[in-house]
């Protein structure tokens, strides 16, 4: 707060007055020192020639709050000092305006302060649990150079990943063309008479072309995007240009490209535009730091990937999670097992039952983890690294548990980082003298806190759907969520809310007699039950893992299956490349059906004996035989 007071002799910078005698103190000088540089002075209450200088203030005064003189002679203290003092560094804290512009948060900052002071034996245990002995404020440079890379290696698996598979896909004689897509959205657009709009509503690169080829280049661009975000070659505007080319193909992509991994990659995408550097080729320590108002975008995005996965197992009302017995049939049921999935599975009932209390832990209380100080953060991504190593080794869930990763990584600081350097690459990792940033293009706050806003009000929105609560949100409120939605980049999120507890799987067969039937093998969901469930990840057979979908109902809700079936009819080369083994490599096969089986996984006894990681049980039919001449082509 202001004092009456104001002293005759005038400092030459700000001077600070704090009690050099508190460890705690102490300790956040430190801190302010490091942030001020040599813009503050710092002096502690115990210099004997502080009363010479400053009659005007006495030492019991000092002994009760910190103090803030000016280089006009003003005086303040406590909170106003504090936020004073900090306002002097190169990267002026917000807190200081909010102070000086808010009546209310001025009151709350004050009273804070004289608790914290008359508590300062508890505060400083506490400051020393939850951020240790090091004093040096926070930095990102490094931080944010390894997660542009990591985001840039994401990418670069998930183009080059569909790119293999985008013919057999959304090609022109693929399961689901594009251009049949391109041409209904287009019919709708007319009839429902929405112009221009239908370009929002339908964000794709495709309303130009559809080719094959088209397809590929959007594919190939992504891919030479990705090693230029790598490589540190303009990263705002690579990470724009893919976030647009992924976004793209999602929207033409249908069903293959609809899984959560997709939009969490599109939502981190496009906040990280905003966190990386404007500049062409930005050095590690010679550039702006990063705005902490989109780094704290990027944490609350892993809060909430993380809070609404346990949320919604919750909420699904499943008794398989409520009873902690979910991870008994879990590592056998999810879509693409790996071999030691199959060895999780033997554990005892007792192991699966704390492996889920476990899981319910990390994804419930370990994310509130992340808003506090560096300790407890440091903490959480450990725990998190962990949980999503362990998801890795037991299922295939594309670049999902990398991504993941990648974003556990900015609950770090480059102090962290470093310690896990070898020796000789330290001096490069670490700051040396400070640039003078004022003269790079950064992220305007006028653009970053409107981001911000907007991120928190879609999340709220977001937790009141989830929990079913019914509030009067504001109709510019409900419009903006509606209008952001087709960009797909502000999702909910929540993975396995209802576990399932058997595990179907079609076999696809073909004949050309009607009476003899050959299976097709997939390269890597389960058939042939001697087949060990192989690592397949980051890449995604995307046609693999809807199979997995299309077991869980009937081949009439999945239209896309149908057109499946009619390919391998027509014996289409692009769509075959996305199988394992054609059975029928002369000539396409007169008639195809599909069977389901329910797959489990053998014990130690049964594989030990016949070699089997599988035993199934035939079920029914899932499609009647069908031929060319039965069968439609779209």
């Amino acid at each position: 707060m202001k004092s009456a007071v104001r002293v005759a002799l005038w400092p030459a910078k700000p001077l600070v007055i704090y009690d050099g005698d508190c460890r705690f103190c102490c300790f956040w000088i430190k801190r302010w020192q490091r942030a001020t540089g040599e813009r503050v002075d710092y002096l502690p209450f115990q210099d004997p020639t502080l009363t010479e200088r400053f009659p005007e203030l006495s030492r019991q005064e000092f002994e009760t709050a910190v103090h803030l003189i000016e280089t006009d002679g003003t005086v303040s203290s406590g909170a106003e000092a504090a936020f004073g003092a900090l306002a002097h560094s190169p990267n002026r804290h917000w807190y200081h305006d909010w102070y000086e512009h808010s009546t209310g948060f001025a009151r709350i900052s004050e009273s804070a302060y004289r608790f914290i002071a008359d508590h300062r034996g508890i505060f400083s245990k506490l400051t020393r649990l939850a951020w240790g002995r090091q004093i040096d404020p926070p930095e990102y440079h490094l931080v944010r150079w390894l997660f542009l890379r990591s985001l840039g290696i994401i990418y670069l698996f998930a183009f080059l990943s569909l790119w293999s598979q985008i013919r057999g896909l959304v090609g022109a004689n693929g399961i689901l063309p594009a251009k049949l897509t391109m041409d209904f959205i287009r019919a709708g657009s007319a009839t429902a008479g929405i112009g221009l709009n239908r370009y929002h509503l339908f964000p794709t690169l495709c309303w130009f072309n559809t080719s094959d080829s088209f397809l590929s280049v959007q594919c190939a661009a992504g891919t030479v995007l990705a090693l230029g975000l790598i490589i540190g070659v303009a990263p705002a505007a690579c990470l724009f240009l893919m976030w647009l080319l992924y976004l793209s193909l999602s929207v033409i992509g249908s069903e293959f490209l609809g899984f959560q991994w997709d939009a969490l990659l599109l939502e981190t995408g496009f906040l990280a535009i905003f966190f990386a550097p404007l500049q062409f080729l930005p050095r590690l320590f010679r550039a702006p730091p990063p705005s902490p108002w989109v780094l704290w975008m990027l944490r609350w995005l892993l809060f909430r990937l993380m809070f609404e996965s346990g949320c919604v197992k919750l909420l699904s009302g499943d008794p398989t999670w409520g009873n902690l017995t979910a991870l008994n049939v879990h590592y056998e049921t999810q879509p693409l097992p790996t071999w030691i999935a199959w060895y999780a599975h033997q554990l005892p009932h007792w192991a699966h039952k704390t492996s889920t209390a476990l899981m319910f832990g990390i994804e419930l209380f370990v994310p509130f983890l992340i808003f506090l100080p560096r300790r407890p953060r440091q903490a959480a991504c450990v725990s998190l690294v962990v949980f999503q190593g362990i998801i890795f080794f037991t299922g295939n869930y594309c670049f999902f548990n990398l991504l993941t990763i990648a974003l556990c990584l900015l609950l770090l600081e480059d102090s962290a980082l470093r310690r896990f350097l070898p020796a000789r690459w330290r001096d490069f990792a670490s700051p040396g003298p400070p640039a003078n940033s004022a003269k790079f293009l950064r992220w305007p706050i006028q653009l970053t806190v409107p981001l911000f806003c907007v991120v928190i009000g879609i999340s709220l929105i977001q937790f009141a759907f989830m929990f079913h609560f019914r509030l009067p949100w504001p109709q510019a409120m409900v419009a903006g969520y509606e209008w952001l939605a087709p960009l797909r980049s502000f999702n909910s999120y929540g993975l396995f809310a209802v576990m399932t507890t058997t595990r179907h799987e079609i076999i696809v067969q073909g004949s050309q007699d009607g009476t003899i039937w050959f299976d097709y093998e997939f390269k890597y969901k389960p058939g042939n039950v001697e087949r060990r469930p192989r690592f397949v990840a980051p890449h995604q057979p995307r046609l693999d893992w809807q199979m997995w979908f299309a077991a869980l109902g009937n081949y009439q809700q999945n239209r896309w299956f149908v057109n499946f079936c009619i390919r391998l009819l027509q014996g289409a080369p692009e769509v075959m490349d996305l199988l394992a083994r054609n059975p029928f490599p002369n000539a396409p096969p007169q008639y195809i059906r599909a069977v389901v089986y329910e797959y489990h996984f053998t014990d130690f006894a049964t594989r030990q004996k016949t070699g089997a990681w599988w035993r199934r049980e035939l079920k029914g039919l899932y499609l009647p035989p069908v031929s060319q001449q039965k069968g439609n082509t779209d």
